[in-house]
């Protein structure tokens, strides 16, 4: 064989062994991921998935610093919805104590402490409570408003289903009441958003709510849903009340905390 020869028979036997190789890659890759286990992620605790304005781990050990010192009476737990409508610990990014003044108006000098993560997920908020944020705490109520976030899918976590969401929420309800048995559970359906009621996320918010109002069967569980307080009766969203959408301004905060009031104790 000649020289030109035997160099081409290696190129050729090199290129067919590396896509040899890719292949099996390839397919090992997609075994591995047909046959992973198939869970409900919304109902497993997870610390941090996402970057967000602020730091999690540095508000988390700020809640376990301060969460005895002042016995709250009311816990608000969630997602940036609540984080940015104001309260204890304070939030010192721009972004945040959207609400303040309905905040004030609504607690006063009220003790009330915000449980509120940006970005969190229902998974999130089980990690947070597994890692003590209720601990030793005797609430007159807990406010709990989680979900949304569930239903984006980013690289660190899928999308879960409204089935699952809902699942995820129960856990929450049930180690809420666990941490503080005496506590009256204020469970808020999952806001609208999408500016049109046509936006895809609608339904799926839709179905979440519908599956979690039943949960207000429960012993000392509230349901409060806020959707037609929120909505034109065309069913969009005014920019005055969310402007982007999915968070309160000062006007949406004002009206949950009006809703609130009735409901708390």
């Amino acid at each position: 064989m000649s020289s030109a020869k035997s160099n081409a028979f290696q190129r050729t036997l090199q290129i067919t062994l590396g896509l040899a190789v890719l292949t099996l890659i390839v397919l090992t890759v997609y075994l591995r991921e047909r046959h992973a286990p198939v869970g409900n992620t919304a109902i497993i605790p997870a610390g941090r998935l996402e970057m967000d304005f602020y730091d999690w781990e540095q508000r988390h050990a700020a809640i376990m610093a301060i969460k005895d010192t002042f016995n709250p009476e009311v816990v608000l737990v969630g997602d940036s919805i609540t984080h940015l409508w104001g309260g204890v610990p304070q939030q010192s990014a721009p972004r945040g104590n959207r609400g303040s003044e309905s905040w004030n108006a609504l607690f006063g000098n009220r003790p009330a402490l915000n449980l509120g993560f940006g970005w969190d997920r229902t998974q999130n908020v089980l990690k947070r409570i597994e890692l003590g944020e209720l601990d030793g705490l005797t609430p007159k109520a807990i406010v709990i408003l989680i979900g949304t976030n569930n239903l984006a899918r980013s690289r660190n976590a899928r999308e879960n289903t409204p089935v699952e969401i809902a699942e995820g929420i129960a856990l929450i309800l049930d180690r809420c009441r666990a941490k503080c048995p005496t506590a009256r559970l204020i469970l808020m359906a999952v806001f609208p958003r999408g500016e049109k009621r046509s936006d895809p996320l609608r339904a799926k918010v839709a179905r979440i709510n519908d599956l979690i109002a039943k949960f207000a069967v429960k012993p000392g569980v509230i349901y409060l849903d806020l959707a037609a307080a929120f909505t034109n009766t065309d069913g969009s969203i005014p920019k005055e009340l969310m402007n982007d959408f999915l968070h309160p301004t000062e006007k949406g905060y004002a009206i949950w905390a009006e809703k609130l009031r009735a409901v708390l104790p």
